[in-house]
């Protein structure tokens, strides 16, 4: 898909992706960018996007933003916490946004879907796991609920003629995070910079990617990528373990806390210790991570230490 001169609907676009991705789009193209702000924040919204705060949970605010002008829908909007307080919430509503979305842009003819997956759908899988690896496992709600988006917008690519991009995202990094191991250690370390609590016992390891890089993945597999259904892992060649990670944050934040770990191989019930995707598939297309992912988690604590320092 040529994105020049189209009209897109970014949804989950005042958030740490979807902000990067309006802002990557909005030079060449028209953007709407539709967000509830429950958890984005409406000045991270280009101000050459159109703003709209919709509900993709309610069927009218999703028939507000997806109309008969719109060429494409990026969705990304979603409760994204794996350890989310309400589990059935999550599943019910994630999956309730993604028909929802779908349903509206088959009712007026919208025929192209770009759609945020996650690492989580393939649960405890060998490593690096590639994007035909089967059964798909997943061992938290929210990654059911991302293998039943997925397999929601694989019906309507192939029955409804709706081409469409899935992608299955290792942890993305960036500025304006919250909520996520980088931020957390920065947030403990300014309120006591003697002592960092860490979840598990700090070998879990996974692959980040910061969010610039990944928008521009996503676009060049947009842009790339022409079957009826496209499904990619975008991530990095390796990985950083959550020890490293302190110490990144520690380092440039110039301390040098004790450790103390809350023990067990894994941070919360559903979280996958050990992750790292193949991006062979990602290669063949002429898209390859631009750096490990250690760089990305350092780069990312720069720009959120300046942020949280204030």
């Amino acid at each position: 898909m040529d994105l020049t001169g189209q009209r897109v609907v970014v949804t989950g676009g005042a958030g740490l992706i979807g902000s990067h991705l309006a802002a990557r789009l909005v030079d060449d193209n028209d953007v709407v960018v539709a967000d509830d702000l429950s958890k984005g924040d409406r000045s991270r919204v280009p101000e050459a996007a159109e703003f709209v705060r919709a509900d993709m949970r309610d069927r009218d605010d999703v028939a507000r933003v997806v109309t008969e002008d719109v060429d494409a829908v990026f969705h990304l909007a979603a409760y994204t916490d794996t350890n989310y307080a309400n589990p059935r919430q999550l599943f019910e509503e994630n999956t309730e946004m993604t028909y929802n979305v779908l349903e509206r842009m088959d009712e007026v003819g919208v025929d192209a879907l770009a759609f945020t997956s996650s690492s989580t759908v393939y649960g405890e899988a060998p490593r690096p796991t590639p994007e035909d690896y089967a059964p798909l496992e997943p061992i938290s709600e929210y990654g059911a609920a991302k293998l039943a988006d997925e397999g929601l917008v694989s019906t309507y690519a192939h029955s409804y003629d709706v081409t469409s991009w899935v992608f299955r995202f290792a942890n993305i990094v960036g500025p304006h995070q919250r909520g996520n191991v980088v931020p957390d250690f920065i947030e403990k370390l300014l309120d006591d910079p003697e002592t960092l609590t860490i979840l598990g016992d700090g070998r879990q390891e996974k692959s980040y990617l910061h969010v610039e890089d990944c928008v521009d993945a996503i676009c060049h597999v947009v842009s790339n990528a022409d079957a009826d259904l496209n499904v990619y892992n975008l991530g990095s060649r390796t990985t950083t373990s959550v020890v490293r990670i302190a110490d990144i944050v520690s380092d440039e934040m110039g301390v040098d806390p004790d450790y103390e770990f809350t023990g067990g191989d894994r941070g919360w019930t559903g979280d996958v210790p050990k992750m790292r995707l193949s991006v062979e598939k990602l290669s063949a297309l002429e898209w390859e991570p631009p750096a490990s992912s250690d760089d990305a988690v350092r780069r990312a604590t720069r720009q959120l230490v300046a942020e949280l320092r204030g």
